[in-house]
């Protein structure tokens, strides 16, 4: 069984899966957290592994960049690939003068300026939130492994270089993370009745004008990937 996207037999996949935007990233979680796993997807070097994390069968595979991307291979994971718990392990940046680089964010529901969730909404505002039940968990883990997290309303926006004035905004109504993909998948992911939560590293805190290196992105943020993965373990 594959799609156009994803080259992958029907039981290649977990039900549970770990989706950073950077398909490196991917490679660098099963190299470093995974035991036993084998690459089951390279097509468009979107790469996947399956492996065990204390002996918890668990997927990685990266989206890309944007909401269509993203939204794209959650809908082929969850509808071909029988996915039903997806973690987004992603970057952001931030505006809150509390929130620093480096910081873990949980995206609790998510604004955004993409036309996506319109569309497959009729042209209404659609509330695009997490799962409360992995949520829950990825806080008791936090609070167990005494990481200080921040929880709340992400904004998702289709352009990377956001203006001035809207930075103002996203301060004043208190957003914790910015990013690109967690609308589009909290969508998807109600669509289809399966879910999903977006875990986030702030990598740019752009109003502060600081940020992480390129290479950190690819293989750094080791606290947000153990918390994504000891809350699996609750599950």
């Amino acid at each position: 069984m594959s799609t156009v996207h994803i080259n992958s037999k029907k039981n290649d996949f977990s039900d549970i899966i770990l989706m950073p935007g950077d398909p490196i990233r991917a490679k660098y979680i099963a190299e470093n957290y995974l035991n036993n796993f084998k690459q089951i997807n390279k097509t468009r070097l979107m790469l996947a592994y399956t492996g065990y994390y204390k002996n918890k069968k668990i997927s990685v595979m990266s989206h890309g960049i944007g909401i269509p991307s993203a939204a794209l291979y959650v809908r082929e994971l969850i509808t071909e690939y029988n996915v039903k718990k997806i973690i987004r392990i992603g970057t952001c940046g931030a505006v809150r003068d509390d929130i620093n680089l480096r910081d873990i964010v949980l995206g609790l529901g998510a604004s955004t300026d993409s036309k996506f969730n319109r569309i497959q909404f009729h042209n209404h505002d659609y509330s695009a939130i997490a799962d409360f039940n992995i949520t829950y968990n990825v806080f008791l883990a936090a609070k167990k492994m005494n990481f200080k997290i921040h929880i709340g309303n992400f904004f998702t926006t289709d352009s990377f270089y956001t203006d001035q004035d809207m930075l103002g905004i996203l301060k004043k109504y208190n957003i914790v993370g910015i990013d690109m993909e967690t609308a589009g998948i909290y969508s998807v992911a109600s669509e289809f009745k399966v879910q999903a939560l977006s875990i986030c590293t702030v990598s740019d805190h752009i109003l502060k004008k600081e940020s992480v290196s390129s290479k950190d992105r690819e293989s750094s943020f080791d606290d947000m990937i153990i918390l994504a993965l000891e809350s699996t373990l609750l599950i």
